[in-house]
This record gives C-alpha cells, structure tokens and sequence, in this order.
C-alpha cells in the first residue's frame, strides 16, 4: 500500500512540473536544446580532431561509444543527458525557491500557487479599520494583484497619539491591512499588531511614552523617517514584509473627520469633530464630511481603480472607514467612471453609536447620501450589494452580544445575499467564505 501510495506521489509531482501556466515546460525545453545544440557542436569537434589525426583512434572509438551497437550508442546517451539535464534542473529550483516556500510546501505548488497569484484578477479593495482585513487575507489565496485604498481620517489611539505628536499620517489601518497582505501573516500579523506595555508592563514605567503604540505603527513612522513620506514608507514596508499586493492611502492630505449628529430628544444636530469621537457622541449620524472637503487623491489610489477589474467597497465601519475614502473628489470620480464591476459588501452587524437598528437598505442610503458628484449620470458608487443571509448564529457566541445586520435590500441596486459570517466571532466576516463570494463577481 505504501509502495503504491508512493508511486501516486511521485507520478503527482511530476505532472506538477508540467502543469499549465508554471513556466517550466517552455524553459525545459529551451535548455534540452541547447544542450542538443552544444552536442552536436562537441561531436562536430570530435570528428574534425580524428579526420586530421590529431586524436588517436581508440580515443575517438571511446568517446563516441563505438564498441557498442547502433541504438545503444543513440540511446545510452540520450538517457544519461536528459537525467542530467533534468536532476540539475530540479535541483537548481529548489535552491532558488528555498527561501520563498513554506517548509512543508513542494517546489511545484510554491511555483504553480506563485504563477497562479500573479496572473490573477486586479480587485481594489476600498475601506479601513478591522473589517478590511478579513476580505485581504481571503482574496490573498486568489490573486497577487491587489490594492488596499484605505482612509486618513483616523484621530484615536496609538495613531491619534502619533499623528499629533509627529504630523505623519495614522498608521494603524494600514498596519492591520498589510499585515493581512503579508507573505507570513500569522507571524507578521502577531509583529505588526504588539503593543508595548503588555508584557513589557512589569519593567517598563506605566508612563512610558511607549506604552499604547503597536509596533507596526512605530515600523511605519520609523521608514517615513528614513524614506522623507508616508507613501514611500508603504512601498518599504511591503517590500520588508513581503506584501502580496499593496496598502494606499486614498488621500496624503491631513483630513480632520465631521459629522453632523442628532442628538436623542433634539431636533437640531451637532456638529461632532474626530473621527474617534463620532461613534461616542451617543447621537444618531445624519452625514459625515473630510475638512478640508477638496483635497486631491493619491493618483497610483485612482489608477489602480481606473484599471481594476473588480472594485470592493467595505467591509468596515460605515461612517468612520468607508464613507471618508468616498468623499475624496477625485476617488468618488474614479469610481464612478471604472469599468470594473463595483461590489458594496454590507456588515454583518450594527455598529453601536454609528449604525443601531440599521439593516441593509439603511447602509446603502447612507452610502448614496453621500455622493456629491453631479456628472456620473445616475451611476452611483456599486452596482450591486453582497449581505450576509445567515442569521441562526447564535447572539452570544463569541462572548460578546452580535445585532445581525438584516438582509432587507435596497430599490435602488441588486443584492445577493451568501452565508458569510464567521461561526465562531459572528460580528466578524469568514474570510474565506466572502473571498469565494467575491471572486464569483469577476
């Protein structure tokens, strides 16, 4: 059994080698002739040496194998040049690849999942905070070509702490992004996302100016200060990390988030400033807009849109990570003149102080509300809506208390609803159920 099961492996391997799309067939067959092409020039050689005598005749027999019969002298050194040919080349690749697979991975699947990734589609993923993240590491197992268009507007945490005290851009939405673009994400996810001060707290001071900040957001400030900007920061840190893909800003502006709240028992609304201070203002959100309104996109954002074949708009937080890309001018404008298909993917829960008791339809208004654009001839930002129609799991799993989001579509574009939700944290997508969903729109 073991013998057969060993002889399926080994006639499995070698019909890997010669899979479609790979690039080993074409570069095997150019080295078979040139080694065919050098022997003839050695037999040419050989022959001119004895025709002038200037090899001694049992030298020349010995060389060219002429005690043997006919086919032998054709066939024994076929064999042994093809075995030699192809044992070096194998050989040769596994030294190459060595350091670019997994220890448990062949050669033939590092190179066919490689070849695979890299003539993939070209998805842009539009959005931020912790829900992006899920649909990246997913659509990471499809494809090596995609762009992560990821806001500016963060004010809270280690990144509010950095973008005052150092005027760089907040760095924590795209820490969590390329960590999940990351070519070793379970080990860069752990890296990039340590906070200092955990671990660190019994001999480290409780006032550390350390204390709070992940390290991934320290990594991007470092190379900000290393490369002079925040966008070649993104371009050094994905070649450190080994990104499949890259993380954008939709923006290099330095935006201040507003809202305009409506406070419980109030007609007016309040004006709310801070991105973190929006979803605790215990109001109901009307609209958002980025101070200052006209700031220019980040033009490889727009390109990548104009050249996508499938643009995805969230998942995230609606008001805070998803809306602030689309009020940048310029990228609202790309989206609405891309000719990729335009996919809006709907939480798959409420969000408390920025969309309680909302369902679908009410995430899509809220989205639609916000389009300022004047000259797209109704075409508005996604031509069709992914919601999540699995609701029997359970509120509590998880420890926490999940409000599904309900699948009640919107009149104004199709919905397709797939159980997306993560059984185990049902506030959270299941990557590799929405990637499968994804991918079907391309």
């Amino acid at each position: 059994m073991s013998e057969r099961t060993s002889l399926r492996e080994i006639l499995h391997t070698w019909r890997g080698w010669f899979a479609p799309g790979i690039g080993v067939k074409r570069w095997l067959i150019v080295l078979i002739m040139g080694a065919i092409i050098v022997g003839f020039g050695i037999s040419a050689f050989l022959v001119t040496l004895s025709q002038q005598e200037l090899l001694p005749a049992d030298v020349y027999g010995l060389l060219t194998l002429q005690l043997l019969p006919t086919a032998l002298r054709i066939l024994i050194p076929l064999v042994a040049g093809s075995t030699l040919i192809i044992w070096a080349a194998v050989r040769l690749g596994l030294n190459l690849v060595a350091p670019f697979r997994r220890p448990d991975e062949r050669v033939v699947d590092s190179l066919y999942r490689h070849s695979q990734r890299s003539r993939g589609p070209r998805i842009v993923a539009i959005g931020g905070g912790t829900g992006m993240p899920a649909l990246l590491r997913g659509l990471s197992h499809y494809t090596n070509n995609i762009t992560a268009i990821v806001t500016v507007a963060d004010d809270g945490g280690s990144s509010g702490r950095l973008r005052k005290e150092l005027g760089v851009l907040p760095p924590g939405d795209f820490r969590n992004n390329m960590a999940a673009l990351a070519r070793d994400e379970a080990l860069m996810t752990q890296l990039l996302q340590y906070r200092f001060g955990g671990q660190l707290e019994a001999s480290v001071d409780s006032q550390s100016e350390l204390k709070g900040h992940a390290f991934g957001n320290l990594l991007l400030v470092a190379l900000t200060g290393i490369t002079g900007s925040f966008d070649e920061a993104l371009i050094a840190a994905g070649r450190v990390l080994a990104v499949r893909g890259q993380v954008l800003p939709s923006t290099l502006a330095n935006v201040t988030l507003v809202a305009e709240v409506t406070m419980p028992a109030e007609d007016d609304t309040t004006r709310v400033v801070g991105e973190s201070a929006i979803p605790i203002s215990g109001g109901r959100i009307e609209t958002v807009a980025l101070e200052p309104a006209e700031v220019p996109a980040y033009p490889p954002s727009v390109k990548a849109i104009l050249q996508a074949d499938l643009v995805v708009i969230g998942p995230g937080s609606l008001y805070t990570s998803i809306i602030p890309n689309l009020l940048v001018p310029d990228i609202a404008r790309a989206l609405q003149r891309t000719r990729a298909k335009r996919v809006y993917i709907c939480n798959l829960a409420t969000q408390p102080g920025e969309t309680d008791n909302y369902n679908v339809a009410d995430h899509v208004l809220a989205i639609e509300r916000h389009d300022k654009q004047e000259d797209h001839e109704g075409r508005g930002f996604f031509d069709v809506v992914l919601a999540n129609c699995n609701l029997s799991v359970p509120p509590s799993t998880g420890g926490g208390y999940t409000v599904f989001v309900e699948s009640d579509g919107p009149d104004s574009v199709p919905m397709v609803t797939a159980d997306l939700v993560d059984e185990e944290r049902p506030w959270r997508h299941d990557s590799e159920k929405l990637s499968r969903a994804v991918i079907e729109f391309v």
